[in-house]
């Protein structure tokens, strides 16, 4: 069965234009927490080392970067996940990924609710919350709609 995490970055400072909006040290610090979480996770050998894809934005890349120096990964780049982008269109794109390495996808609200909902409930009107630098976990045999389970929902607040 195959996994995604999908995370939404950590706090944001205003500004315009809004893809050069940058996290703040709380938003830095929220990452940091959920980076060593997850590092943590991978050493004890409860997931496989995923491969990073960020949103262009700057603060999803600066999230996913955190990430990535904490495991010692690296970062690629995803256009269509930023805030605007169409759920089914990272649905279509993860049904092309290898099913044998976990993938986390750092992006933006509306789009991981979105994503979520789409994959879960089958409708991304039926999306998930996301607080700043909260993971969801989905495992699928298909990433089509409605098709994949929520394994795991964990938020900054909730690991030390």
């Amino acid at each position: 069965m195959a996994k995604v995490l999908i995370m939404r970055h950590g706090e944001a400072a205003p500004g315009h234009p809004d893809h050069t909006r940058r996290l703040t040290a709380r938003g830095k610090q929220e990452v940091t927490r959920m980076a060593r979480w997850l590092a943590e996770r991978v050493a004890n050998g409860e997931l496989p080392m995923p491969r990073f894809y960020a949103s262009p934005y700057v603060r999803a890349q600066q999230t996913a970067q955190l990430l990535c120096d904490e495991l010692e990964a690296s970062l690629e780049t995803l256009e269509i996940i930023t805030p605007d982008d169409a759920p089914c269109g990272v649905s279509d794109w993860l049904m092309s990924e290898p099913e044998n390495v976990p993938l986390m996808l750092v992006s933006h609200m509306p789009l991981v609710g979105e994503l979520a909902g789409l994959l879960v409930e089958g409708s991304a009107a039926q999306g998930l919350g996301f607080p700043t630098a909260a993971i969801a976990e989905l495992e699928a045999d298909v990433w089509a709609a409605g098709c994949a389970r929520l394994t795991g929902f964990t938020q900054p607040s909730q690991v030390g």
